[in-house]
């Protein structure tokens, strides 16, 4: 396998591991999911930005960049409505790089959360 900007590759004793940035997108997404607050992705990524993040993970709100062994992260979220946007922008952070280390064992150098909007619970209407 060639090495290319989608990979992050470890050389090991054995020979090396490749891990794509879309594997950690979907480490980082899971994550927010688990972060009481969040309110979803962002959906309103403009057409401009999903190119730059790149269209898989562009619905998913996410952007995954990697140098040398270090990858960093954008998250494009919303936050529910009642919750502090600064815990939940924390929380996410924290989810993600703890996630991301812990299931590839890269060292994760930044995780930027861009809050996009504020998410309102759908209630019923008599």
């Amino acid at each position: 396998m060639a090495e290319s900007k989608d990979y992050i590759i470890t050389a090991t004793g054995d020979g090396s591991v490749s891990i794509s940035e879309d594997v950690i997108a979907i480490i980082a997404w899971e994550a927010m999911h688990e972060v009481e607050g969040f309110g979803g992705p962002s959906v309103g990524i403009p057409g401009d930005l999903a190119e730059l993040i790149g269209r898989k993970n562009a619905a998913r709100g996410i952007r995954v960049s990697a140098v040398d062994k270090n990858v960093s992260v954008d998250a494009y979220i919303t936050v529910r409505f009642g919750y502090s946007v600064t815990k939940v922008s924390r929380d996410v952070q924290e989810a993600i790089s703890k996630s991301v280390q812990d299931m590839t064992g890269i060292s994760v150098s930044a995780v930027n959360v861009n809050v996009t909007g504020i998410a309102f619970d759908k209630t019923k209407q008599a």
